[in-house]
């Protein structure tokens, strides 16, 4: 699978992974149709490796389109295997490569990946550590195409069309696929929500982060939208939509999670309109110039690409119009997940806690001046920065929460204005 965090590869990133000289292709890329042997081959190899690291293969699993029923596929077995740490090569590497695996990619800075080819059948054996965020994304993805046929058809018609080019090197190929394999796991995120958007309901109405420090801020920063038309992205359970129309504003709120929204409307469905939309695609069913101020609470650094979003948002706004945001807050996000190099866009892992229950969930950190940057470029001036204090209503109702918020800096908000 593409890297989710970082550009395409160059020439020098494929020699650089490679144990050895990088194969070149040239070539357009064989499809074959879909195999039921496919399956077979991957419990055959599966056993061969258990046979070999014993409890030292932590997890095994056939991912990539071999793994899906009905895909067509470069007839190649991806499997993933976890160990306890893929960097401490000693553990797993020789004693692959006594039985015939031959190690092909190392990325130690990336995941602690590596590669191997198989002794007698045409395999990649993705090796990771159980810290990785890879797994859900390989299983987003594998469920999400078995489930839905036409995202299956979807993926399918976009390999074609590129397996038709000619790529130097089959990794260009596979970096072509990213867009729409982004597209389709943001789709199985959002349907995940769905899942526990009645938990997350009862979790937003009253926790500290949401009631008393982040809708605040947004509601201060949209200023007054009495008889304004507001869109409220990312609205999930209406609780912010709810706020902006007692304020009189005409509210519609779109959420990518049809959970969310049906959950939203039950609430508030008297005060403020829903629709399920998935804002990293055109909102076909607004206008241009239609919308005076656009909120965005949470959502943003969901998203891998901002610029399509973005150059939305700025055709739907009046000249003049507002767009106020909040994200998580790159300082924070960079020392809370101990990474080493702040200025790189990184996929991180991360656990929504909704009361006992905690939701496994994943967003993009990213460096401050990209934030900036993608702003400006999509044609908005930042007019404010805010870094909120929260509320001093929670200073003994919640004051583990009320000291943490008042000396750690939580999430970023930023009010805009399209030029």
């Amino acid at each position: 699978m593409p890297k989710p965090d970082r550009d395409d590869y160059t020439e020098d990133d494929i020699n650089s992974a490679w144990v050895g000289q990088a194969p070149v292709l040239n070539s357009t890329v064989t499809l074959a149709e879909y195999d039921p042997e496919w399956p077979r081959l991957f419990d055959r190899e599966a056993k061969r490796i258990r046979g070999i690291l014993g409890e030292r293969a932590l997890v095994l699993e056939h991912v990539g389109s071999t793994s899906v029923p009905g895909l067509c596929a470069k007839p190649i077995i991806d499997i993933m295997l976890i160990v306890a740490d893929s960097n401490d090569e000693d553990t797993y590497v020789p004693q692959l490569e006594a039985e015939g695996y031959k190690l092909v990619i190392r990325e130690p800075e990336w995941e602690k990946h590596r590669s191997f080819k198989g002794p007698d059948t045409n395999i990649n054996l993705h090796v990771y550590s159980p810290d990785n965020g890879q797994t859900e994304r390989y299983r987003l993805f594998r469920e999400r195409l078995i489930a839905h046929e036409d995202e299956r058809k979807l993926y399918e018609a976009k390999k074609r069309e590129l397996a038709s080019r000619t790529w130097e090197y089959i990794q260009n190929y596979a970096d072509a696929k990213t867009e729409v394999i982004d597209e389709i796991i943001e789709r199985a995120r959002a349907a995940q929500y769905d899942g526990f958007a009645r938990l997350y309901a009862a979790h937003a109405e009253t926790s500290s982060t949401n009631a008393h420090y982040d809708r605040p801020a947004i509601v201060e920063l949209a200023g007054d939208v009495a008889g304004k038309r507001v869109l409220d992205v990312g609205c999930a359970a209406g609780h912010l939509s709810a706020l902006l129309a007692a304020r009189g504003a005409d509210v519609l709120g779109v959420d990518a999670s049809a959970g969310m929204v049906a959950v939203a409307h039950d609430k508030f469905g008297d005060v403020a309109k829903f629709e399920t939309a998935d804002v990293s695609r055109p909102l076909t069913f607004l206008e241009d110039a239609s919308i005076d101020v656009i909120t965005a609470s949470l959502v943003l650094h969901y998203l891998k690409e901002w610029a399509p979003a973005l150059a939305e948002f700025r055709r739907v706004l009046k000249p003049g119009g507002l767009l106020v945001f909040s994200v998580h807050h790159p300082g924070e996000d960079w020392r809370w997940f101990e990474k080493d190099n702040y200025f790189q866009l990184e996929l991180l892992d991360d656990e929504f806690p909704l009361g006992e229950y905690k939701q496994k969930v994943q967003f993009y950190r990213r460096p401050l001046s990209w934030t900036f940057g993608a702003v400006r470029d999509a044609g908005f001036a930042v007019d404010r920065l805010v870094e909120p204090m929260p509320e001093e209503t929670i200073a003994e109702a919640d004051p583990r929460w009320y000291m943490t918020l008042r000396t750690k800096p939580r999430f970023l908000y930023f009010k805009t204005v399209r030029d």
